[in-house]
């Protein structure tokens, strides 16, 4: 494979060397180009003979540069190639049951190991080889995997795919090879949690030092189940047995290896109506992304932020939206604000999500016409915050396209997101 030049970095060794638009690279000091990962692995030493095409002219050409020093190529993709999508068909998978007529973008099942080197991605290793992995420990990447479960046949059963369960054995390949890796676990009640659970640990918890983190998260369940393997949520008890499986795993780690390895996503705390735990229990917040600790850095955060704030502020009041399963949290937030800054008044609202079903209660899977419909014709005060995880990352659109300038003009308020950062909270609630 070959990948064509679309644009040089002016200034750059390859602009210095007479590299066109156009040229196809072909090899790097003898290795073919097959995506961005031989590009960059590649092209990181100092000596580089380039092979290329140039119309019926094949170039070779040394290049000379400082190492690690970018190249100055840029392709027609981040990846120089199509992105590899998803072989399985996973029980729990959210994109199999989210309704119809969304953007299209949103039903693109994502499985490529370079993403999750590059972006932090997890992938399945369903759609990877022996030679695939061999480059992988050969270059040295470490991969966020998808797991669920370490039992060969569940693990077919709980991905449809026949090649499920024998893929698992790359896991101590890579272990062996020295990589590390992060994974998760998409919890299900009666199927993969339990004695299931708890074996899936022990075995992860063998490859230590190499597992540096597993985050197990619960299913999130949809209306839109129809013909899909039959699926619900935790119950209040169920989440609580999978939090004393996790918390007691991750004890022995500690004991053992000096990190916990294993965390429960907050999600869990929340549907068992249990406290979080202390700051101490996340270490460094491995799986932050994931959404293991991220109440407890917020709360952790304000806490810091009201310290320092001016008390000498106009009065003030705004409407905070969230999912209903962080309802109770925000709300103890805001009292302890409010207790501080009496002047500042803070109404906590729980969007029921309509949209996606009301076993759906994370903040992030709100949409902006449950918004509309819920909050249109209260009083809402300043101004209506929201938490920037419900918009599209790169521009202001909620899950059902709606926009927030939508938001604002249906409830005639101005609407502020923000991230989950304690100090950019209240200075949203503080209108600064």
């Amino acid at each position: 494979m070959s990948a064509v030049v679309t644009g040089v970095v002016h200034g750059s060794p390859a602009f210095r060397n007479g590299l066109n638009v156009g040229d196809v690279l072909i090899s790097v000091n003898g290795h073919e180009i097959n995506d961005v990962l031989d590009y960059m692995f590649y092209c990181a030493e100092d000596r580089l003979c380039l092979v290329y095409q140039r119309g019926s002219e094949k170039i070779e050409k040394i290049v000379l540069k400082s190492e690690f020093d970018d190249l100055g190529l840029e392709f027609e993709s981040f990846l120089m190639d199509s992105k590899r999508s998803c072989s399985n068909k996973c029980i729990f998978c959210f994109i199999d049951q989210m309704p119809k007529g969304m953007r299209e973008t949103l039903y693109f099942k994502d499985d490529d190991a370079r993403l999750s080197f590059l972006q932090g991605n997890y992938v399945t290793l369903t759609n990877l080889t022996d030679k695939d992995i061999d480059r992988i420990c050969e270059m040295r990447l470490n991969i966020n995997v998808s797991v669920h479960t370490t039992d060969p046949e569940l693990r077919c059963m709980m991905m449809h795919n026949r090649f499920a369960g024998e893929k698992l054995k790359y896991l101590k390949t890579m272990a062996d090879s020295g990589l590390m890796m992060n994974c998760q676990i998409v919890c299900c009640p009666e199927i993969n949690d339990g004695d299931h659970l708890q074996k899936t640990l022990d075995d992860l918890s063998a490859l230590m030092p190499n597992i540096q983190s597993v985050a197990v998260v619960p299913v999130g369940v949809t209306k839109f189940r129809d013909g899909l393997f039959p699926l619900r949520p935790f119950t209040p008890g169920e989440a609580g047995n999978v939090i004393d499986i996790i918390e007691r795993k991750a004890a022995e780690c500690l004991e053992k290896w000096d990190t916990r390895m294993c965390y429960p996503a907050d999600e869990f705390y929340l549907l068992a109506g249990r406290e979080l735990p202390p700051t101490e229990f996340y270490e460094d917040y491995p799986q932050y992304e994931n959404g293991v600790g991220l109440l407890r850095s917020l709360y952790d955060e304000v806490e810091q932020a009201l310290e320092d704030c001016e008390t000498d502020l106009p009065e003030r009041t705004v409407t905070l939206a969230t999912g209903t399963a962080a309802e109770a949290f925000h709300k103890m937030l805001a009292e302890k604000i409010m207790k501080k800054l009496p002047q500042i008044r803070i109404n906590v609202v729980g969007i029921v999500n309509r949209f996606f079903g009301e076993t759906i209660t994370v903040a992030g899977l709100v949409t902006g016409g449950d918004l509309i419909d819920q909050l249109r014709g209260r009083e809402l005060g300043d101004e209506l915050l929201i938490p920037k995880v419900m918009l599209k990352a790169d521009e202001p659109i909620f899950l059902d396209d709606l926009s927030v300038d939508d938001v604002e003009r249906e409830l005639s308020i101005s609407v502020r997101a923000s991230r989950n950062d304690g100090f950019e909270y209240l200075d949203a609630i503080l209108g600064i």
